[in-house]
């Protein structure tokens, strides 16, 4: 009965483990946007000819009662920005207007949890990874896989 039991903890562990690595497990109406950068190489289309290492984390806060989202670099001092219009379904969907903080935010758009990339003469580019693959880089273990970057949208209608 003992093996049973420690199978059952088990397995409920690796569960738990995988739902915390793939992010389906987080904060209500939070996101985060796991970033790469090609170190000592350039992208040559998806790949880097250099270093791939974890970039930054952005992370979005959608408060529907407020029709805002908050936004911050985590691991940075550069402070939080703010979007004030946006129209929210919840914290894995929303869209906003884009505001005096939209540059030093990667998106202006989550839909179904990812972000949608902002207008390149509003927002930053960027290139997302999953959340284990971000931790891998962080620990140096690299793979030469694809990395796409987000290509720009068209400036939301005001």
């Amino acid at each position: 009965m003992r093996r049973v039991w420690a199978f059952v903890i088990l397995v409920l562990a690796a569960l738990v483990f995988a739902a915390w690595a793939s992010d389906f497990i987080t904060m209500q109406g939070e996101r985060t946007v796991y970033t790469v950068e090609c170190h000592n190489g350039v992208w040559a289309a998806d790949l880097c000819s250099g270093n791939l290492v974890a970039g930054h984390r952005y992370r979005y806060r959608a408060l529907k009662p407020h029709n805002e989202v908050i936004f911050w670099t985590v691991g940075t001092k550069e402070r939080s920005g703010k979007f004030d219009e946006c129209a929210i379904t919840d914290g894995r969907n929303w869209v906003c207007q884009p505001g005096s903080d939209a540059p030093r935010s990667i998106t202006l758009e989550m839909s179904g949890g990812k972000p949608v990339p902002g207008p390149a003469s509003v927002t930053r580019p960027f290139r997302a990874v999953s959340k284990w693959r971000w931790l891998l880089l962080t620990r140096g273990v690299s793979s030469h896989k694809p990395v796409p970057l987000t290509a720009a949208a068209s400036v939301p209608a005001s």
